[in-house]
């Protein structure tokens, strides 16, 4: 192709979730709620482990975390969808669109990684207890969370270092609410075939490499406790399927996305909402409902909070 007749794109057009004004100001409604769920959620989840002194052990360190993580990746693309559904023209920028695809795979990177290091401290706690707390030591916390942010970042890296080099010269409409790139690489000028399945594989090395572990860590972790007592397996059980559910929730739509793309676009955007947003807004829940500590700090608080507005 020849350079010299392309034209630069400056932005792309945002197709969205769907073209009927109606429905957009009914789903504008919907996404604000859960986005204000999902950020008040974690950060009271975060608050609440960092401020009760029964919360502060290693399973509740990478919990907090998780939230964070999951508030960072709901932000990435819900503030940006909410704003174009008050839009008619749903445009952003060549460098927005640079940077959205950056961090959504920057977070959602890390966090599958740190549901690979939850899986492990879950296995250190069920199958070797008395060595607990000197493998899980507050050092060896801050290590693993420091690694997943670490490959999240070079996952994400190197994802943008082939992008950015793509020629972009005509087409601009991506048919999602937020850049991505299997949807950004059908737009280069050229045959963007092979280029999409060596993306894809990228992603899923990275994709498939936390699903096998987390289901061979859990798959371990159960046979293991199934061998000593059936107390012991129901309390496993209890412990693990929290885990388990945000990893089928989060890594699911991931897997059809990127390792095994249905091409179905209405199926692409539904997956694409899930893992963005409804997944964040999940996590907290399922957390808060599955752990008796959780319940524990909770109803310390809200005695804490009551017993404050009625003493002003």
């Amino acid at each position: 192709m020849d350079k010299g007749n392309q034209s630069v794109v400056s932005e792309f057009v945002l197709l969205g979730l769907c073209h009927s004004w109606n429905m957009q100001v009914l789903l504008l409604m919907i996404f604000l709620i859960l986005y204000l769920t999902i950020v008040l959620g974690n950060i009271f989840v975060i608050i609440l482990i960092f401020t009760d002194v029964h919360l502060h052990s290693p399973m509740f360190f990478l919990l907090a975390n998780l939230s964070f993580v999951d508030m960072l990746l709901s932000s990435v693309t819900t503030p940006k969808m909410i704003t174009d559904f008050l839009r008619e023209m749903k445009t952003i920028s060549f460098g927005g669109c640079m940077w959205q695809i950056f961090f959504v795979h920057f977070t959602g990177g890390s966090e599958m990684v740190l549901l690979v290091v939850m899986a492990y401290d879950r296995y250190v706690a069920i199958c070797k207890p008395l060595h607990y707390s000197t493998i899980m030591s507050l050092k060896k916390c801050i290590g693993l969370m420091v690694a997943s942010w670490t490959i999240g970042f070079v996952h994400a890296m190197s994802q943008m270092a082939v992008i950015v080099q793509l020629p972009f010269c005509g087409p601009k409409e991506v048919d999602s609410f937020f850049c991505d790139i299997p949807l950004v690489i059908k737009l280069a000028c050229m045959d963007s075939y092979t280029l999409g399945i060596l993306m894809n594989a990228g992603n899923g090395v990275l994709t498939m490499t936390c699903f096998i572990l987390l289901l061979m860590s859990y798959t371990y972790i159960l046979f293991t406790v199934c061998q000593s007592s059936k107390t012991g397996t129901s309390k496993a059980l209890s412990t693990c399927t929290a885990h388990i559910t945000v990893v089928v929730l989060f890594l699911g739509p991931c897997i059809f996305i990127y390792v095994w793309p249905l091409s179905i676009t209405w199926v692409d955007k539904f997956l694409a909402v899930f893992y963005s947003d409804l997944t964040p807004l999940l996590n907290p829940c399922i957390y808060t409902l599955k752990n008796k500590e959780i319940k524990n700090a909770v109803k310390k608080f809200r005695t804490f909070y009551i017993d404050f507005n009625g003493n002003i």
